[in-house]
């Protein structure tokens, strides 16, 4: 099996399960990050890959929280 195989494999398998799990599998990979002193990735990250991030988790289409116009406290009009 690929390393790029377990990378997906693994992604799959993260999506599926609850938020607190998840939590865990983060804090247990920055105790390897610091243990193996590697560099983490987001530090060297530009303005730009911060923004794509950003776009991404925004339009996610796990996100079932819907608002209507009532919900707005304040409407943009140019």
């Amino acid at each position: 099996m690929t390393v790029e195989t377990v990378r997906k494999q693994l992604h799959k398998q993260i999506d599926s399960l609850p938020d607190d799990i998840v939590q865990q599998i983060a804090d247990f990979t920055s105790f390897v990050i610091a243990r193996r002193q590697l560099p983490s990735d987001y530090a060297e990250w530009r303005t730009s890959q911060w923004q794509d991030f950003a776009l991404t988790q925004l339009f996610r289409e796990e996100d079932e929280v819907e608002y209507s116009l009532e919900d707005a406290q304040e409407v943009y009009r140019p």
